[in-house]
């Protein structure tokens, strides 16, 4: 999972890659830390296509996460050709994830 820490970054990881899941996230929050390995193992066994990128809102990405009007944690984004497709916040699942990912990843070629 790599790291995001500005607009410009983010930006271009979302024009360049056909299938994001975006974890954005703190350090402080324990939710985010557990699910981070998960969200990890499911991309890398599941959908060994879609990229995936933690982006720290209690750090240096702060701003980045308040301009991208993220002020709970933590939130996974999924994004398509650009464009974001679902979005998780606070309670969520695994297995919600994974069920958002499965048709709209399908498709990819």
């Amino acid at each position: 999972m790599q790291n995001i820490f500005s607009e410009e970054a983010l930006s271009e990881l979302l024009q360049s890659s056909p299938a994001v899941l975006l974890l954005y996230g703190g350090a402080s929050c324990g939710v985010c830390q557990a699910i981070k390995p998960r969200l990890e193992k499911l991309a890398n066994e599941e959908f060994p296509k879609l990229i995936t990128a933690y982006i720290d809102c209690q750090e240096a990405a702060g701003p980045l996460c308040a301009a991208r009007g993220i002020f709970s944690l933590p939130v996974v984004q999924l994004w398509f050709d650009g464009q974001r497709f679902a979005e998780f916040a606070r309670v969520f699942s695994i297995g919600d994830v994974r069920s958002a990912l499965e048709r709209p990843y399908g498709l990819l070629t």
